[in-house]
């Protein structure tokens, strides 16, 4: 706790070596950060200023790679001031504020896909009633409802962890995730609550009705021709393989949250950066590579780049 200006410090524990690696992990980190800012950011200019991309599908494909940028931009610069910093520390009121940011987003993510799976079920099963049902105004209202129930649901776990007493003034991590309710003087069973409420509504809820719709398809187009079962391969295999990466990621950071105190230090700092480096570097390989028409379009842009 700061007397004079009366701000409350955490510290946090979950670097190893920084003192003597501070500029290595700078210049990775740095590195990295540069590199998920302009990957995600040159699908989404391609997808921006090409018309053939502006559907429905690559609108949320464009919507989930600046999920990507806005998540790691919530973790990288904090961790760069971090690395440079004599001491690790992070107020208590930014650190509910990144707490806030990361869920929301990472929830963000689940629902995004989601609609991405309704997009591709309505495309591919009902193709005549596609422009009917995936309208620009359809399209507004999921890409907010993608941003806005997340926040709006974890708004209410962050205020009731913000009002909780505060003993334990060091955080086993290197961000604010679940790991901040260890902070709290008494365990909150409201919150342990809550969050299991927030766990089934932004992450199991969506991940079964994605599974339920990929399913659907799958089955409808096992009876159809080739040419249909292609373009469902082609355009649902790279949804489902980012859904498979960002589940596994998601359980990464229950699993460090419940086991903190049981694994080592080094294993559990390397755990926390997979949730923040697999994911959004991994989007836009996947799309760039897996999407043609996307593919089609990088391969023009950097051999324009090349030619300048």
């Amino acid at each position: 706790m700061d007397d004079e200006s009366n701000v409350t410090y955490i510290i946090l524990d979950g670097y190893v070596g920084v003192q003597k690696y501070r500029y290595v992990y700078f210049f990775i980190t740095l590195a990295v950060y540069v590199l998920i800012i302009c990957s995600n950011s040159i699908i989404i200019y391609l997808i921006l200023i090409h018309q053939n991309l502006h559907e429905p599908m690559y609108i949320f494909i464009a919507a989930l790679l600046l999920n990507s940028i806005l998540y790691s931009t919530n973790i990288y610069p904090k961790l760069l001031i971090d690395f440079l910093s004599e001491k690790q520390i992070i107020s208590h009121s930014f650190c509910h504020f990144q707490y806030f940011t990361f869920y929301t987003l990472g929830s963000s993510e689940f629902l995004l896909l989601s609609a991405m799976a309704y997009d591709r079920y309505v495309s591919i099963c009902k193709p005549l009633k596609y422009p009917t049902i995936m309208t620009k105004k359809t399209v507004s209202v999921f890409l907010a409802l993608a941003w806005l129930v997340p926040a709006a649901q974890i708004a209410g776990s962050t205020m009731l962890s913000a009002k909780r007493k505060v003993c334990n003034f060091t955080l086993s991590g290197i961000f604010c995730n679940n790991s901040m309710y260890s902070l709290h003087c008494v365990r909150s069973r409201a919150l342990s609550v809550y969050g299991v409420v927030l766990l089934v509504n932004l992450a199991f809820f969506p991940v079964i009705l994605i599974l339920f719709t990929y399913t659907r398809i799958f089955l409808i187009t096992y009876q159809s021709s080739n040419i249909v079962r292609k373009k469902a391969a082609q355009t649902c295999l790279p949804h489902l393989l980012v859904l498979i990466n960002f589940t596994l990621l998601g359980a990464y950071d229950i699993i460090i949250l419940r086991l903190e105190s049981n694994i080592p230090k080094i294993a559990r700092l390397l755990m926390s950066l997979q949730i923040i480096l697999y994911h959004p570097l991994f989007n836009p390989i996947i799309y760039g590579l897996k999407m043609t028409e996307i593919f089609k379009h990088l391969q023009r842009f950097f051999c324009q780049v090349k030619i300048i």
